[in-house]
Formats: C-alpha cells, sequence, structure tokens
C-alpha cells in the first residue's frame, strides 16, 4: 500500500516561512502529532500557519501590581490575534516586594527577576516561539521580562500592567510608602494606632503597582527610553480604560515586529542606555534601576559601568518631582502626558539621543512626531504642572542618582537623592549583621542623632538575595531621622526609600569587601558633593581588618537560595546570574 500524503493546510498569513523558528512544530506530516496538541486546545489551521507569539503573565493573587494581569494579557492577546498571530499564553512567577519587606521573604525577590528571567527563556525556547509581548507588574517582573527579551533576541513588545491609584487619608493623597513610614512614627509614639489603622485601609485603593516612581513605575518608564515598549506606555493607570487599549495596540505590535524581524539586537545600543539613565536621573527614579540596567546592559553585550550613572547624573537635571522625593504619584504625570514629556524637554535640551530605536521601528524623535502629530501630547505651553520643572530651571540641578565611592566602596555604591543633593555627614556606625537587629535599633528607640547605620551581609551572595529595606529606612524617616542620620548596606533600597540611604556596597561584605571590616563607633563620613563614601582609618589597620576577615558559612544549605546565591555576581556589575554575561568580579 502506498503512503499518501497529508492534506495541504490552507497556508495563512506568513503561508510557509520557513524563516519561523514555530515552523519547527507546525509544519510537515511528522508534526502531525504536535498539532493534535494545539488543536486540542482550539487552534485552527489559520493559526497553525501564523506566528506564535508567547505571552508571558505572571498574574497571581499575591499582590495588586498583579492581581488584574489576566485582563490586561487578555487584552494583548486579542490584539495579536486580530493582528494574524497565534497567542499563547503562559504562566510565570512573581514576588510581591511589599507584602515580603522586612522578612525573611524578600531574599527571593531579586532571585525572582533571574526566575521569570530564565523562565520565559526555557518556554519560549522549548516550544519554539516567534515572539512575544512580556506582561509585568511588580518591581522584578519588569527586569526579567526585558532580560528575557534581549537573551532570547525574539522580536517583542514590553507591556506594563499599569499603577496603582492614590490612597486617600486625612485629606491627602497616600501610597505604601507612607504606611511604611507610618509604623515608624507609630513606634515613636507620633502616631496612633487607630491612624495608622485607617492609612493601611486606604493607602492601596485597587489593583495595579505601588504608584509613585518606585521601581516598578521606574522601570516601565525606562522601557521606552530603551525602546523596548512604544512611547507614552508606561503612565496610564493599571484599571484605567486606556491600559487595556495599550495592551491591545501592544499585541497588535508583536505581529508588526515579527513581519519586520525586529528584534532587542537592533533596538538596543549603548546610547538607549544613556537615555535610560538620563530619564531616570531627571525623573528620580529607584535605585534598583542602576543595578537592573546594568544588569541588562550584561545581557544585550553592552559595555556599561556604574560610573556612567554618575557622568550622566552629573550633566541631567532632575526636572520632575514624584513621590518619594515629592508629592505626586505617576498618574498625575499621565495627566500632563506621561513619560514622551520628560524625553522631550531632555531632547530639546540637547541631554536625549533622539536617533536611538525602538519597537515601533521609528526612532525616539520620529515616535514623539507621531505622538505630537496623531495623539494630541501637550506642548510645553499647555502643560501646567508644579511637580514638571524645565531643564533651564530645573527642580535640582544634577540628577537625583549619585554614586559614591571610597575606601568603603572600592567598587561603588548607589543613593538616590530625595533631598538636599550637598548633604554632607559624619558620625559613628553602627554595626548590623543583618536587617532584623537593624529594625529593631530603629523601633526600640536607640538611634540617636549623628547615627551611620551599618547593615552587612545582605548583599547579593552573602544574604543571598539583597534584601530591599524599605521597612528600616520608612521607619528612620518615621522616627524623624530623615535629615540626620545616614544608613548604608550591601543590600538594596526600595524605590520608596527617602533620605541618605545608601545602597549596593561592593564588594559585599560577604565576600571580603571592606564594609565588612567595619566595627561599632567608626568614623564614617558621606559626601555627596565629593562623592565619596570613607571611614576614618588608617590604611593599614583597614588592610590588617581585611586581612583577618574569614568568609562566613552561606546562610542556606540548598534549594533556590542556595542555588541562585553561589550563581549572583555583584551589585556593581547588575547581579547577574547568566554565566554567559557575567563580568569580572
Amino acid at each position: 500500500m502506498s503512503q499518501q500524503t497529508p492534506p495541504e493546510r490552507e497556508p495563512g498569513r506568513y503561508g510557509k516561512d520557513e524563516s519561523l523558528r514555530s515552523r519547527d512544530v507546525t509544519e510537515g506530516a511528522d508534526r502531525a502529532p504536535h498539532r493534535a496538541m494545539f488543536r486540542a486546545m482550539g487552534f485552527d489551521d489559520e493559526d497553525l500557519s501564523s506566528p506564535i507569539v508567547g505571552v508571558p503573565n505572571p498574574a497571581a493573587d499575591i499582590t495588586p501590581c498583579n492581581v488584574h494581569l489576566d485582563d490586561v494579557a487578555d487584552s494583548a492577546i486579542d490584539g495579536i490575534d486580530e493582528a494574524g498571530g497565534m497567542p499563547i499564553e503562559f504562566g510565570t512567577v512573581t514576588i510581591s516586594d511589599a507584602i515580603s519587606m522586612g522578612t525573611e521573604g524578600m531574599k527571593a525577590s531579586l532571585i525572582s527577576r533571574e526566575v521569570i528571567a530564565d523562565s520565559v527563556e526555557l518556554v519560549s525556547f522549548g516550544e519554539r516561539m516567534d515572539a512575544l509581548v512580556t506582561v509585568a507588574g511588580c518591581d522584578k517582573n519588569l527586569p526579567g521580562m526585558m532580560m528575557a527579551s534581549i537573551r532570547t533576541d525574539l522580536p517583542s513588545v514590553f507591556l506594563y500592567g499599569g499603577s496603582i491609584m492614590p490612597g486617600e487619608h486625612d485629606g491627602r493623597d497616600v501610597t505604601i510608602v507612607q504606611v511604611f513610614e507610618g509604623v515608624g512614627a507609630y513606634a515613636q509614639g507620633e502616631m496612633s494606632g487607630e491612624e495608622l489603622d485607617d492609612l493601611e485601609r486606604h493607602a492601596c485603593p485597587g489593583a495595579g503597582s505601588c504608584g509613585g516612581m518606585f521601581t516598578a513605575n521606574t522601570m516601565a518608564s525606562i522601557s521606552e527610553a530603551l525602546g523596548l515598549a512604544p512611547l507614552g506606555s508606561a503612565s496610564a493607570p493599571a484599571e484605567d480604560h486606556e491600559r487595556y487599549a495599550i495592551a491591545r495596540r501592544a499585541g497588535e505590535l508583536a505581529v508588526d515586529v515579527v513581519e519586520a524581524d525586529r528584534r532587542p539586537s537592533d533596538i538596543i545600543s549603548k546610547r538607549s542606555f544613556e537615555n535610560a539613565i538620563a530619564l531616570q536621573t531627571a525623573i528620580g527614579g529607584s535605585t534598583n534601576g542602576v543595578l537592573h540596567l546594568l544588569a541588562l546592559a550584561a545581557e544585550a553585550g553592552v559595555e556599561l559601568s556604574i560610573e556612567e550613572f554618575d557622568e550622566i547624573s552629573r550633566r541631567t537635571p532632575k526636572i520632575a518631582d514624584l513621590q518619594p522625593g515629592g508629592d505626586r504619584v505617576m498618574n498625575d504625570l499621565h495627566e500632563i502626558g506621561g513619560v514622551p514629556v520628560v524625553v522631550r524637554r531632555l531632547l530639546e535640551a540637547d541631554l536625549f539621543h533622539g536617533d536611538a530605536m525602538t519597537v515601533t521601528g521609528r526612532t525616539i524623535e520620529e515616535e514623539l512626531a507621531v505622538l505630537e502629530e496623531e495623539h494630541g501630547l501637550p506642548t510645553d505651553e499647555e502643560i501646567e504642572a508644579e511637580f514638571l520643572y524645565t531643564v533651564e530651571e530645573p527642580k535640582q540641578a544634577e540628577g537625583a542618582i549619585k554614586i559614591l565611592e571610597g575606601n568603603l566602596a572600592p567598587d561603588g555604591a548607589v543613593l538616590k537623592v530625595t533631598g538636599d543633593d550637598e548633604f554632607y555627614h559624619e558620625g559613628p556606625a553602627r554595626i548590623f549583621e543583618n536587617e532584623e537587629d537593624a529594625m529593631a535599633y530603629v523601633q526600640g528607640g536607640d538611634i540617636e542623632s549623628g547615627d551611620v547605620i551599618v547593615i552587612r551581609n545582605e548583599g547579593p551572595k552573602g544574604g543571598p538575595g539583597m534584601r530591599e529595606m524599605l521597612g528600616v529606612t520608612a521607619a528612620v524617616v518615621g522616627a524623624g531621622h530623615e535629615d540626620d542620620v545616614a544608613l548604608l548596606t550591601d543590600g538594596r533600597f526600595s524605590g520608596g526609600t527617602r533620605g541618605p540611604m545608601i545602597g549596593h556596597v561592593a564588594p559585599e561584605a560577604f565576600v571580603g569587601g571592606p564594609i565588612a571590616a567595619l566595627e561599632d563607633g567608626d568614623h564614617v563620613t558621606v559626601d555627596i558633593p565629593d562623592r565619596t563614601l570613607e571611614v576614618d582609618l588608617p590604611e593599614a589597620e583597614l588592610e590588617a581588618r581585611l586581612d583577618a576577615f574569614e568568609q562566613p558559612a552561606p546562610a542556606y544549605d540548598g534549594g533556590v537560595l542556595r542555588k541562585y546565591g553561589d550563581a549572583f555576581g555583584s551589585a556593581a556589575n547588575g547581579a547577574v546570574t547568566n554565566p554567559g554575561v557575567k563580568r569580572d568580579e
């Protein structure tokens, strides 16, 4: 009996384009079992002749940042389907930074960035996907998804889930940061239990990522500057109808980038990263942006050093005054045009590269022109907002991000200025080997004006996972010490942290960085104008202490915390775990 060839399927929009990777699982008689699996899920011949567009979605009931992402992803899926693609949604993890904050669980946060990137890479590789619409909500979702797009180099569109609206308490707008600071005020007797309870109940009115220019909104803004997301896509609130229109357009655009074979490697460049840093510093973005941009640059093969953040910040003024430094939130920026109005001011001042490419196939400058002509982006003359300044008359002459170096941080440390950018502080070190002990010190009322609180062994390897410490920093501020107490750590801070808080001290204590040699009472100087972080010790004494250093045992014997703790690189290089891109330590 002769073998019969299966009947030809009707070609879809892409016919039998062998350049599509998905043909590995959709074309040929030997792929009949694979197609049978797809048909079980409702896909038809037209779908199977179309590009497969993966939609990684970290939706979860663990955080308001992500609780609505199924709806956002559904809109993107509609856009993919209508544009002629074959959308396939799959899940990945998320960690709620706000809920894990101040607990041992916070050690999982940075690890989740790596797990997200790894899982999206695995699924898109294993299932032979052609493109991605990466959906993100909570803080580490955003860099994790962008890392995955860059690493896989699949045609990709980044899609943010949007931020939460502010709550209202005592006649003023509030966010989760005011609740954390309320804890400190309550501990000091400056706030009643009833007021703290009322604040807790009204701070977070619905779905969306934390509303200020904290980490999620910083990275969403940066996604526009990098060109991985369309200009104007970051600022719409999570529960606004415009967020879902943005999601649908992202799905449509994903099919366009497949047609054009437009990949992250065609978009990302050194100029993209310079744009991202300029925007970060101009809007007072999170210190986490430094860590994540270094990681993204490593994935992209772009040489980027931590010192370049300071160089760009010195020439880029801070022109947006948003929380935590100011009072306004992302929705306020959205109402006057969003990130593009900041980009335009930087571009007109020659502080931004207008020729950098974007995911739409147009440059930044061309995208701005489209927004102005077709979508009614307000002119500078039409914008009346006391929180958005001009480059000529900025909020601060330099950007908010400062990189400090010195004998305590030979590889750098990171500070976001939320107050006086001429800050100078010196005082005795108060040493704590973990966050919990430092928190007990602050809440116990032992903190004194002039203190330099040192929290070590919280770095990428030593923690492991480089915990964020909004609980401690907010407690310091809530106790009335925003301007007269400094804090330094090899861990990280939330984007909501304010005050003279220096993080990412590198090398970290666990690997024998100078922070490991500090002793109680050592005289420490924080000098922002001079960009130095120093301990007043003779070089010989510091070296002798470091020679006597013995590395502690890892905090965990096994499991995911040990695995990623062993793999993390230095914070000075983005704390990456991908062995293919790790820079020299």
